[in-house]
């Protein structure tokens, strides 16, 4: 469920016209609903309730906005993050920082010093290299280090190959074969204390079963690492499940997922631990958008619009499929193809498919674009950046203000000997 819908003809965001938005703001534009927001922390941490110990951490990629991450916070959730830019926005959004979670495989030197000097609760060790680098640079600054194990079960999650990390060939974690001596050589080294075991196999996951799979094979390592002596009180179960983007699609419902866990968790006797980003944020925001123009095809008319891969880039990097709707539909219908200004034949949101009859100067939106829809946006061909909104209610506001070329431009410079 989502608070976007119908009223009086127009497209609203709670008790908000997008159509006033996009008069104050501009196009494009992303649009967030903080009672989807708060209705989807809830439900989740409500089905994860039936567990004994949990730990909920917003997996800021997602959606880094610091209003979203400030709205999150006071539903109780941390924050997993991936650089030291994340963290600070963590941070800066009043998470704890016992209560943020560091994971990624390319953690540098210094980011590691400063997410220890912040008090951050645990690091996601990605290899043993990292670990012991961890180790050398806590013990110099006399702390200790918190920190899980990433381990790769090889386990196909059934989603996208660009969003699948669970397989023996993908970057991310250490070899499963190999983890229990990684795991007993890190817990010697002072400046380290190693306390778990953390999973992600993908994203955007359609069945249990994988993760299931995956669950199952990190209890039997758990159970291995025990035996050899080492202590485990956590383990991370990383994120995942999927949300509907079309008409037909299922996915698992929270308090499925949560059965399933407490089925294979039943005798851990740990802190469970999880990183959810798209089943918070994805259905919480929209891309707001005008038709540029109908231009005639061979086959289909094209609607060009004014946001680009830039602004919303899944469908250019994945094929993804987000809805498009007229804030002000007239009620009919017909096959198009949607496409944005970039120059790419990349730029293209969908072929072919039937939408909400529009035309020059018609407002729309993309669906489902709360999550890594502004968070992956960029400058290419020289647009701005994308401004986001929140509304509260009848309340709204900007909350990223829209970066102009201008500003961009006046951010380079010309060498002398150029000039």
């Amino acid at each position: 469920m989502d608070h976007f819908s119908y009223q009086t003809g127009i497209l609203h965001a709670e008790d908000v016209a997008l159509s006033d938005v996009a008069e104050a703001v501009g196009t494009p534009c992303y649009v967030y609903s903080s009672a989807t927001l708060r209705r989807h922390a809830r439900v989740f941490a409500e089905a994860l309730s039936i567990l004994p110990s949990v730990h909920i951490a917003f997996a800021v990629k997602a959606n880094p906005n610091l209003a979203v991450l400030r709205l999150l916070a006071s539903e109780g959730y941390g924050a997993d993050v991936v650089s030291a830019g994340e963290m600070d926005r963590a941070l800066k959004a009043g998470i704890a920082p016992e209560h943020v979670v560091f994971s990624g495989v390319g953690k540098t030197a210094d980011e590691l010093t400063r997410a220890l000097k912040a008090g951050i609760g645990q690091f996601n060790l990605e290899s043993e290299e990292e670990g012991v680098e961890l180790a050398e640079i806590a013990a110099a600054l006399g702390l200790t280090a918190s920190a899980a194990l990433r381990v790769n079960p090889d386990v196909d999650a059934g989603t996208h190959a660009k969003i699948s990390t669970g397989m023996a060939e993908n970057k991310f974690g250490v070899a499963y074969d190999r983890a229990a001596g990684i795991y007993g050589r890190l817990s010697a080294l002072p400046g380290l204390k190693m306390r778990g075991l953390a999973v992600h196999i993908g994203s955007q996951l359609s069945r249990l079963e994988p993760l299931e799979d995956a669950f199952t094979k990190m209890g039997e390592l758990m159970r291995a690492i025990r035996a050899q002596g080492d202590t485990i009180t956590h383990m991370d179960l990383g994120g995942g499940v999927g949300v509907p983007y079309k008409p037909g699609d299922s996915f698992p419902s929270p308090q499925q997922y949560a059965a399933m866990i407490a089925g294979v968790t039943a005798d851990w006797g740990v802190t469970l631990m999880f990183e959810p980003g798209r089943i918070i944020a994805g259905n919480s925001g929209v891309l707001i958008t005008r038709v540029v123009r109908v231009k005639e095809g061979i086959t289909a008319p094209f609607v060009v619009v004014d946001a680009a891969m830039n602004d919303l880039a899944r469908p250019a990097l994945y094929g993804a499929w987000h809805d498009f709707l007229a804030v002000k539909p007239d009620g009919g219908t017909f096959t198009a193809n949607i496409v944005g200004p970039i120059c790419e034949s990349s730029d293209t949101f969908a072929m072919g498919r039937q939408i909400d009859t529009v035309k020059a100067g018609d407002l729309a939106v993309f669906r489902t674009a709360g999550a890594y829809g502004a968070t992956m946006a960029n400058t290419y061909n020289s647009r701005a950046l994308v401004p986001e909104v929140m509304v509260e209610g009848d309340k709204w506001a900007v909350v990223a203000k829209r970066i102009d070329p201008a500003t961009i431009l006046a951010a380079e410079d010309v060498p002398e000997w150029l000039k």
